[in-house]
């Protein structure tokens, strides 16, 4: 599916991601799963994990695992809806993928 394969795309702006392909969705990590996707006939479910609640009314569902990792459920039906604003969001849970919400401000963590 073309949507995928744009989120894909707009995900590897930030560094490099491994694509977990399991039974029923495919997962994209850096230290640990930041987005997951499963693919339909006609349009692309998916989620990511933000340090944060962020507000759009493109999101169907958020809910909270923890304080700092809360999952944002959407949906797109094609590439085109692969905007800056998904760009973003991808941005955002990248950086929750590599756990840098969770370091104290100033201190590198070695991989």
């Amino acid at each position: 599916m073309r949507a995928f394969r744009a989120l894909l795309s707009a995900a590897r702006r930030n560094g490099p991601v491994k694509v977990l392909p399991e039974k029923t969705r495919i997962a994209l990590q850096v230290r640990m799963s930041f987005a997951a996707f499963s693919l339909k006939r006609h349009w692309l479910d998916g989620h990511v994990v933000l340090a944060r609640r962020r507000v759009s009314p493109r999101f169907r569902k958020i809910w909270v695992v923890s304080p700092r990792n809360q999952v944002h459920e959407f949906r797109l039906h094609s590439e085109a809806e692969v905007d800056e604003e998904v760009a973003d969001w991808l941005r955002e849970a990248y950086a929750v993928g590599e756990q840098k919400h969770l370091r104290p401000a100033g201190r590198q963590v070695e991989e």
